[in-house]
Formats: C-alpha cells, sequence, structure tokens
C-alpha cells in the first residue's frame, strides 16, 4: 500500500515535515518514505491510498492503563465523596476488579481499545485485574486484542489484597501467559509480569514473583508505585523504607520495569529509578483525579531518566493526555517554561517508541525504512503556517484524537474515515451496556 498527499511528519532520526509526501507499506512494515510523485513513479502498480493533505504520522502509543476500569465509567458510588486515594483504591476500584467474569473481562477491553482506534492509539500497555476471574483473563483479553486488530502487551496485576490464594493465582496467571506468548512470539501481542502495587504486597510475595520471574528467564515487571503518600507511609511504617528503595531492594527495578507514578518520592528514590535504568510512566489525569500529587516529570527528563506518557485507564486519547500534561506541570510549578511542547512531544513519541520496541523488537514512533507499519491519519486543517518547527505547538493546542481519521496497525487498516468495518460498535456499545449492570449489581453487592 502506497499511502499518497500526505503532510508526512516522520519523527525520528530523520526528522522531517514532507509536504505531498508518501509512505510505502509491505507486508507489516514501512519501506520508503520521499515525496508522493517521487514514490509514485517508482511504485504505478501499488495500491493506493490518498491522506488527501491530511498529516501522516506514527500511531500514538499508550505506556500504562487498564482496560478493566472501562466499567467504572459513569458509576454513582453513594455516600459522602472519597477523601484519599486509599478510599477511592477500597470504596472503587478493588469492588469493581472483584465484580468482573470473563464477559465483563472481554467487554472492558473491548471498548477502550475501540476508543484507541478512534484516537489513534495502536500500542497499548494494560495493567489487569479481576480477582474473581484469574485463570485465562489474560486470554479472554489476547482474543480481543486478535480480533480488534491493536498492538497491546498484557500482564495481570498480582496482590495480597484479596489473600494469598488469589496472590498465588495472579502469579500463575502472569507464568503462563508468558511462556504462552513466548512461545506463540506474537507480531501484535506480548506479556510482562504484573503486580499491583507496593503498599499491597508482602515482602514475600513480591520474593515469589521475582524467584518465578527468574525460573522462566523472564526479566522485567509492570507495577503502580508511590502513588501519592499513603504509599510512602505505608512503607515506612512497615518495612521502614522508602517505597522505591524497597523495590530496589526486592529485586524489581530495572531496565525491563515500569513503575507506573513515582510521585512521592524523594530524590534518592529518584537517583534508584535513574540509576536502574527503570520506566516511569506518568498519567497526569489520574493523578489530578485522584489528588495523589504531581510526578516530578521535568526533573527526571532532565536527567535523561526513561520517563513515558500512560493514562491509568483514562480515555485512550494521547493527544489530550499530552495536552493535559503540558498545562499541569506548568500550574503545578508557577513557571511556563517548564515541559515544553517539543521536549513533551519527543518524550511521548521517543520514550514510549522504545518502551514499545523493548517488547516486539520493532522500531516505533518513526515514518522510517524498517519500523513498523503504525500509522495514523490526522484530518487538521490548521488556520495557521505548520513547518518542522512548530509542529508540536499545532499538536498541543490543535487538535485531539477525534481528529484521526485513519488507523493503520502492522499494515491493515482498522479505521477510515471514521469507521472501524470488522467491529460492529454499535452492537459493542450495546452489549458493554447490558453487562455494565451486570457488573455494577455485582459491585454494589461486594461493596455493601
Amino acid at each position: 500500500m502506497l499511502i499518497t498527499n500526505g503532510r508526512v511528519l516522520t519523527f525520528g532520526n530523520d526528522h522531517r515535515l514532507i509536504e505531498n509526501g508518501a509512505v510505502l507499506i509491505q507486508d507489516d512494515r514501512i519501506v520508503e518514505v520521499d515525496f508522493s510523485h517521487i514514490l509514485e513513479a517508482k511504485y504505478p502498480q501499488e495500491e493506493r491510498l490518498d491522506a488527501k493533505g491530511m498529516l501522516v504520522m506514527p500511531g500514538m502509543i499508550v505506556a500504562h492503563t487498564h482496560f478493566y476500569g472501562a466499567f467504572a465509567r459513569g458509576m454513582y458510588i453513594p455516600g459522602p465523596p472519597m477523601k484519599d486515594f486509599p478510599e477511592i483504591l477500597q470504596r472503587l476500584w478493588w469492588p469493581l476488579d472483584r465484580a468482573l467474569d470473563e464477559e465483563s473481562v472481554r467487554y472492558a477491553a473491548l471498548t477502550p481499545i475501540l476508543d484507541a482506534i478512534r484516537y489513534g492509539a495502536t500500542t497499548l500497555i494494560d495493567h489487569h485485574a479481576s480477582n474473581r476471574f484469574i485463570d485465562g483473563s489474560l486470554d479472554v483479553i489476547a482474543e480481543v486484542v486478535e480480533e480488534t486488530g491493536i498492538r497491546a502487551v498484557l500482564c495481570y496485576e498480582v496482590s495480597d489484597r484479596d489473600g494469598p490464594d488469589v496472590a498465588l493465582a495472579g502469579i500463575r496467571e502472569n507464568v503462563r501467559f508468558i511462556k504462552k506468548m513466548r512461545d506463540m512470539a506474537h507480531p501484535r501481542i506480548a506479556a510482562t509480569f504484573g503486580l499491583h502495587a507496593a503498599l499491597t504486597l508482602s515482602d514475600e510475595t513480591l520474593n515469589r514473583c521475582v524467584a518465578e520471574a527468574e525460573a522462566i528467564g523472564h526479566k522485567g515487571f509492570h507495577i503502580h508505585a508511590a502513588e501519592g503518600p499513603a504509599d510512602r507511609e505505608h512503607s515506612l511504617a512497615i518495612y521502614g523504607v522508602p517505597t522505591i528503595d524497597r523495590l530496589a531492594q526486592r529485586g524489581i527495578l530495572g531496565p525491563n520495569t515500569i513503575v507506573a507514578h513515582a510521585i512521592d518520592i524523594d530524590a534518592w528514590e529518584m537517583a534508584a529509578l535513574s540509576a536502574s535504568e527503570t520506566w516511569v510512566s506518568h498519567q497526569p489525569r489520574s493523578n489530578m483525579n485522584n489528588g495523589v500529587g504531581v510526578a516530578d516529570i521535568s526533573t527526571m527528563m532532565r536527567g535523561h531518566m526513561k520517563v513515558v506518557l500512560g493514562n491509568d485507564g483514562f480515555s485512550n486519547d494521547v493527544f489530550t493526555e499530552m495536552r493535559v500534561a503540558y498545562l499541569l506541570h506548568k500550574s503545578a510549578r508557577n513557571d511556563p517554561r517548564v515541559l515544553p511542547a517539543d521536549q513533551l512531544l519527543d518524550m511521548v513519541m521517543g520514550n514510549n517508541a522504545a518502551l514499545a520496541q523493548q517488547f516486539f523488537a520493532q522500531k516505533f514512533g518513526q515514518l522510517e525504512p524498517g519500523a513498523a507499519a503504525d500509522i495514523i491519519l490526522v484530518n487538521y486543517d490548521p488556520p495557521t503556517p505548520l513547518n518542522i518547527d512548530n509542529f508540536p505547538w499545532h499538536i498541543i493546542f490543535g487538535f485531539d484524537g477525534r481528529h484521526v481519521d485513519t488507523t493503520i496497525v502492522g499494515g491493515r487498516i482498522l479505521m477510515r474515515h471514521g469507521l472501524i468495518p470488522h467491529l460492529d460498535a454499535e452492537r459493542i456499545y450495546k452489549r458493554s451496556r447490558e453487562v455494565a449492570r451486570k457488573v455494577w449489581d455485582r459491585f454494589g453487592e461486594s461493596s455493601t
């Protein structure tokens, strides 16, 4: 397939804006990028996809999300407002994951993935929990990923919060699924070892997870840590060390581990994350919603730490998440110079892509020969000039995921002109609402 007549933003090392540009795709990779008239003459028999002046750019990558949080949308929880993050966990998230069964896990994955396709998010790194349906839960999500055509990294969040049997079941599910995906070598589905959070995992369980991962030759974990003051106070009170130090002592940190949040940390903990080359995922909308503080992302980036952008279960619109991050850090620091648009875009397009590359051994976040053919077309007709120098500010202020016209993953068109022909969205949403009612009924029963 030859995408023609686009305003091609290549990103990557050869950072260009090609007016009336073209991208040649063969199988699941990009083969060539150049001006339209050159590639049209060179490949006259190729099937054409006319971009009609739209922006052509790499698909967006979500570094940390929760599909299962889809059924929290619109949920009414009686009683006074939840006063802090521990209460949010106890009154919302933990009863919700206990209310999920096989069908609801399926639809909780389908609906946010549909949104991801609409918003141009082509790779999603998920962190799953369904403590009453653990065995085989990752297979259900993998089937949805296969059906939808998206790219995803999956894991199960191990936790002690529902007792030792549930914790052991979560460990088994991670081990089983990691081995399965390693044997399958699926081009669009990968696995890692999920851990819920430092404050819901004992040293014994952490040690067991490390041992089980080492036994199968797997390196790296995906865990929440230092998500606000409660996590830090718990770690100091029970274990006598700050959260990140404890994870370092237990062998959790490292170049293949994702730590989500890292908000309430001190300079030494930041140094430990940096020295271990651990990925730190930032979720500004979630942090604002939970009132847990603002991660010091600008300092981390100044130290060239591996900071990536996730959403923690909010909508898979990376453009909106970027805009919130851009504004939040200026407000938090009372400094409009903090986290400028070009630096933020370099983080999202560069670091998020590098993280995805670790799981799939492909190049992402760039339109260059050999890179994965994960491409989006954005219908954006700017009222002011757009060029290679100012496009980061156009992305921050000019459009969001609703402007995405076409989404391509691995060379396959998943959405064209806003339509997703291989998925019956109307039927999916209708059934999702029916399933959500049942989940909410079970939620009410488990939380009383």
